[in-house]
């Protein structure tokens, strides 16, 4: 009897097609909490590991099974739990566990510092997916002034090594801002010597809130492009990704929607008090899983929700490089409330980092990046 195997970039690549066509809700992003023991200057969504009130709002350990059957039942694969920090949860591998019995492909967000011999232990019993592991900074005290806690860094350490010890599937990830910067390098290299993976991001979004206190420690434009020409391979991975998305704009005329990624085609996101929506970062259009099914929730998003349409033109609409920004409705509810409004700080950074990358840039409306861009070449632009 012959087994015939493929790597897995092949299948789910495969799968997640076949998803996109018949639109199955098969990407799940669970936040269980939003409390967190740290107080990282950063975040856009941390309260306090005490918060009473928001512990009592969260889904129980029966509210979790029931919706993972129905999501399960949907066809759902892929899942990723976080947070907040998901282990403050004293229920958390009771969930999670029920989760790996019933089939899904999990990847676990953790800041690492709750993590025990005995959480490791049950992680290396019920072995997930993938557990990515955030690092702050390099050094204890970098690390403990961007937590905020005092002996967060040892905590973390250990943490790191109780899952290194047991082989389990390790990646360490870091969101890049003026506090940590500096260390970014000996972070890829401590990777590196785990043999874990890594990878960085520099946009910091405001709270979802829509407060903008994380925003004090964000990078400039140029920085965040500059760290991108820093690494040959992400050169040519968004060279890649603009070859595949940058192209012609979508105007209202076209009847385009505002949605563009894959929420509500096969992903979608669940907050810790139940209610879902297409992503994490998105709370303007919900719905209640307390009130309702999954599929109910699943409808509501690929019919309401993605058939949102583009009410008005803007320097967004027509912008043939928006995908080299990351700007989307999301984004734009935080920034502005205002799920259409260009957020000028993300056309900025798009606009230095195609003409950077020599990704070209063709005029369109009435932005002024692409003016300057125009009149001034490179050298306008910071490069």
């Amino acid at each position: 009897m012959s087994v015939t195997t493929q790597p897995y970039r092949d299948f789910s690549a495969e799968w997640h097609e076949r998803m996109v066509r018949q639109r199955v809700a098969a990407d799940a992003t669970i936040e269980v909490t939003r409390r967190c023991p740290q107080h990282c200057v950063h975040c856009y969504n941390n309260l306090p590991a005490g918060d009473a009130e928001a512990a009592r709002g969260e889904l129980t350990r029966e509210e979790h099974c029931r919706i993972l059957d129905e999501m399960a039942e949907a066809g759902c694969l892929w899942l990723l739990y976080t947070g907040g920090e998901p282990l403050l949860r004293p229920d958390f591998l009771d969930i999670y566990t029920y989760a790996k019995k019933k089939g899904f492909l999990i990847t676990l967000f953790t800041n690492g510092t709750l993590i025990t011999p005995e959480i490791a232990d049950h992680l290396a019993q019920w072995r997930p997916f993938s557990i990515e592991i955030t690092i702050y900074g390099r050094t204890r005290e970098t690390y403990e002034r961007v937590t905020g806690v005092p002996g967060s860094y040892e905590r973390f350490m250990r943490g790191v090594q109780l899952l290194v010890d047991r082989r389990l599937p390790l990646k360490l990830k870091t969101v890049v801002f003026s506090v940590n910067r500096h260390e970014l390098a000996d972070m890829q290299q401590f990777a590196k010597d785990l043999g874990a993976g890594f990878r960085f991001d520099a946009m910091l979004n405001p709270r979802v809130d829509c407060s903008r206190g994380p925003l004090a420690v964000r990078l400039q434009p140029r920085e965040i492009v500059q760290l991108d020409l820093n690494d040959g391979a992400r050169v040519s991975e968004w060279k890649r990704f603009a070859t595949r998305f940058c192209g012609l704009p979508v105007t209202p005329e076209a009847g385009a929607q505002i949605y563009s990624c894959g929420g509500g085609v096969t992903g979608f996101a669940i907050d810790p008090e139940g209610k879902m929506s297409v992503c994490v970062i998105s709370r303007f259009a919900t719905y209640d899983l307390r009130r309702g099914s999954f599929q109910q929730g699943w409808d509501h998003l690929t019919r309401e929700v993605r058939g949102t349409k583009i009410t008005r033109v803007t320097k967004c609409t027509t912008c043939g490089i928006k995908s080299l920004c990351g700007m989307c409705p999301a984004n734009a509810e935080l920034e502005s409330g205002d799920p259409e409004a260009p957020v000028d700080f993300l056309c900025r950074v798009a606009h230095l980092r195609a003409r950077a990358m020599g990704i070209p840039v063709r005029a369109h409306g009435d932005c002024e990046y692409c003016g300057e861009v125009e009149a001034h070449g490179q050298q306008a632009v910071g490069f």
